[in-house]
């Protein structure tokens, strides 16, 4: 009786394990990846705004956080001291803090 017993209690215990081994040689296949069409561009940089030749309308719409206002006052500053020298003098400009130079840093250049 004590066999019969035991034979219950292991018999799922055994079938659990099998089908736990047979689990687990099982591979995977990688999925594979969409082949890029060949001529397609890849634009690695993004376009940079040159802050001496920027309208209000190219600055509002290329810049994180400056508006109209920040914009004109960008212009405006431009004309009345020259043409910009490096894009840290943006911090002349009222409103214009680090955060926001540094925010749109990546976005900005002076040539």
């Amino acid at each position: 009786m004590r066999n019969s017993v035991l034979s219950y209690l292991f018999l799922p215990l055994f079938a659990c394990l099998s089908v736990s081994a047979h689990a687990v040689t099982q591979t995977v296949e990688p999925v594979p990846r969409p082949a890029m069409a060949t001529g397609t561009v890849v634009q690695e940089s993004p376009v940079r705004i040159d802050l001496n030749k920027a309208d209000v309308q190219t600055l509002e719409a290329g810049l994180s956080g400056i508006g109209k206002a920040k914009a004109e006052a960008i212009v405006a500053y431009r004309e009345a001291n020259g043409p910009f020298t490096s894009v840290d003098e943006l911090l002349e400009i009222k409103g214009i803090g680090n955060a926001l130079l540094e925010r749109n840093r990546e976005k900005l250049k002076v040539e």
